[in-house]
């Protein structure tokens, strides 16, 4: 597949500063000996002195360690003024960014897009924030959402366009969606099935209806990594992504997302919501590549089932 040759800078504006150069990393290796090769007219000292000086950013992150580790498919750009650092990031972290999409690790506590409140930290708006202090024009569009308390990978696009084609395209587009789920007491089946037909209540709760084809058709893959008699840990994959599926579907076989509250946990041992969104693989949506973005099970989700630990 012909992928995208990012060897320009996205801003346009003839005010704007001298355009980076971009390279993509085609192996893994560290950045000192990537650069080395890379600007190979240079001298050695020439290389260095322009990583020391704060000239170069890994996805667009600035850096000067010289044993930055590099992996296939990351962006280096080379600067020809010292990058002034975007603001910190709060309750999140930039695994891949390219001129199309950006892939976040979300911590749980922290709001996917505002829900009203102007002033509310959300991974939207801090997002928006860090794209700008590249190109004053830039934007980002919302694919998917977490729940505030659910933690893991996030997939945000660049442009209109690339939001469209991923939201149309999202169940041929995603070729895995993994999420590991810490539930209340223990689950017998080593794996099952979860179907049932969802809606919205009222008071904004949604539930499993006890009529067949009445609400969105909601299937749920469960397979058993740990249990004992107080907790289970699952991985959870979902064949279809309906608001708070996964919350649901585990009240409905009685063993709720520990801590999770508004789906009938009394469990407040681990101090958060039991759900973590692993795994997101998908093709890009402009080059088709292959994407996978694997993170670490919470470890707090494994404390249960620690030795000498209990309920």
């Amino acid at each position: 597949m012909k992928k995208k040759n990012y060897t320009t800078n996205r801003t346009t504006k003839v005010s704007s500063p001298a355009k980076p150069k971009i390279y993509t990393v085609k192996e893994s290796t560290q950045l000192l000996p990537f650069l080395l090769d890379t600007l190979s007219q240079l001298s050695r000292n020439s290389v260095k002195s322009i990583l020391a000086r704060g000239q170069v950013t890994v996805n667009s992150q600035p850096t000067t360690a010289y044993n930055y580790e590099l992996e296939p498919g990351y962006l280096v750009s080379i600067h020809q003024e010292k990058v002034t650092s975007a603001p910190p990031l709060i309750g999140m972290t930039i695994l891949f960014e390219d001129e199309d999409i950006v892939v976040i690790q979300k911590e749980h506590g922290l709001l996917s897009v505002s829900a009203g409140q102007e002033n509310e930290i959300t991974a939207y708006r801090q997002l928006m924030s860090h794209v700008r202090t590249e190109n004053p024009n830039q934007r980002i569009f919302i694919v998917h959402r977490l729940d505030r308390d659910t933690s893991g990978v996030m997939l945000f696009a660049k442009s209109e366009k690339v939001q469209q084609i991923l939201q149309n395209s999202w169940q041929d587009i995603v070729k895995e969606r993994s999420y590991v789920a810490l539930v209340d007491g223990e689950v017998k089946k080593q794996e099952g099935t979860i179907t049932s037909w969802l809606k919205e209540s009222s008071t904004l709760k949604m539930y499993s209806s006890p009529y067949p084809n009445d609400g969105q058709h909601a299937v749920t893959h469960y397979k058993k990594m740990e249990s004992n008699k107080f907790f289970s840990l699952l991985e959870v994959h979902l064949e279809t992504g309906r608001k708070n599926q996964i919350r649901v579907h585990m009240q409905d076989i009685g063993h709720p997302v520990a801590g999770d509250k508004k789906y009938g946990s009394k469990s407040k041992e681990i101090g958060r919501l039991g759900l973590h969104a692993r795994i997101l693989a998908f093709e890009h949506p402009t080059t088709g590549a292959m994407m996978r973005f694997e993170t670490d099970i919470p470890k707090v989700f494994l404390k249960p089932f620690r030795a000498g630990s209990s309920k």
